[in-house]
């Protein structure tokens, strides 16, 4: 081989390690939100889809965030003017959602997530879940469940038909995108081993039958996989959510480590590999292969490592579930 040829095949090599590199998956949040803009939504700011809850246009401004052109969609300001007029990434589903189901947010919530939970830092990361919001519908969402709202119930922003119901705590996001938020909500579910109440599956469900995919939807999903090294299913067809779905669970790691036990009566449970919930509301646990793991709606959902530390946190073993 020549040394030309040898030099070209060695700076082929280069680059694609280099652009291998690039595409890595984001570790954090902070690195999603780069990624996000210069991997996906790149040339969405001034065409296109727009701003996901309110289709507005925008101008980059700093690393991952950007100036909102709120004429562009009809947008009225509800209360907080500096906050309507920038990008802000929404987690479509919330943080404090599945933050909920992760033993380290009760023991000192998100902060303590990030710092000691791989994959709370992996679905806080996850590309698929983030989307560019006008900052005040992001912070008027907060981490309300969606719902499909009463004819009487207004438009807070405008044009914009996106609206939210703040004494019921439910958001209804426009026509447009609720077939994108409830395959999101269902990839987050299905990698993540998240539960869902059943009457927020039915909405989604029919979301989804409802407002099929789109060609930016899929464009979307290949430019996130070409980053995130996979797909989302729900949206190339290969996974289908019915109610009683069985989550892959593909995203979890069992990244927390519980301290040896001291012997207790209490210590002859055995470790679940974090396949323990809890029900805020009752005090109840359940076992991965019991119904109510499933059914606990998800902001009353704890998730625990084991048995033991259930019950330490005050919580006792569901009636209608019994140990295998």
């Amino acid at each position: 081989m020549s040394l030309l040829k040898c030099l070209n095949t060695g700076l082929s090599i280069l680059l694609f390690l280099f652009s291998f590199s690039l595409n890595a998956a984001p570790s954090s949040f902070t690195d999603a939100k780069v990624l996000s803009k210069t991997k996906v939504y790149f040339d969405q700011h001034n065409q296109g889809e727009g701003t996901l809850y309110c289709g507005c246009q925008w101008e980059w401004v700093g690393k991952s965030g950007g100036q909102v052109d709120l004429a562009s969609c009809g947008y009225q300001v509800r209360k907080q003017q500096s906050r309507a007029q920038r990008i802000e990434w929404e987690h479509i589903v919330p943080a404090w959602v599945f933050g909920h189901q992760r033993q380290c947010w009760q023991n000192g919530g998100r902060k303590n997530c990030v710092s000691t939970d791989e994959t709370f830092r992996q679905m806080e990361a996850d590309m698929y879940n983030l989307a560019p919001s006008i900052g005040e519908v992001n912070g008027d969402r907060s981490n309300f469940s969606f719902a499909q709202l009463a004819t009487n119930v207004s438009y807070p922003y405008g044009m914009c038909r996106s609206r939210v119901d703040f004494k019921e705590k439910v958001f209804e996001p426009r026509d447009e995108v609720k077939g994108q938020v409830a395959r999101v909500y269902f990839y987050m579910h299905d990698r993540y081993n998240l539960s869902m109440s059943r009457q927020q599956q039915q909405l989604l469900m029919a979301w989804n039958n409802q407002y099929p995919v789109n060609q930016w939807e899929k464009l979307r999903d290949a430019r996130i996989a070409k980053v995130m090294g996979h797909h989302n299913g729900f949206v190339t067809g290969d996974k289908i959510w019915s109610i009683g779905h069985k989550n892959s669970g593909e995203g979890v790691k069992n990244t927390l480590v519980t301290a040896k036990p001291k012997t207790t009566q209490l210590n002859k449970v055995s470790p679940q590999n974090n396949q323990v919930k809890g029900n805020q509301n009752s005090k109840k646990y359940h076992l991965s292969h019991c119904g109510g793991f499933k059914t606990t709606a998800e902001e009353n959902a704890v998730l625990f490592d084991n048995e033991l530390a259930a019950q330490k946190a005050g919580y006792q073993l569901a009636g209608n579930c019994k140990p295998r």
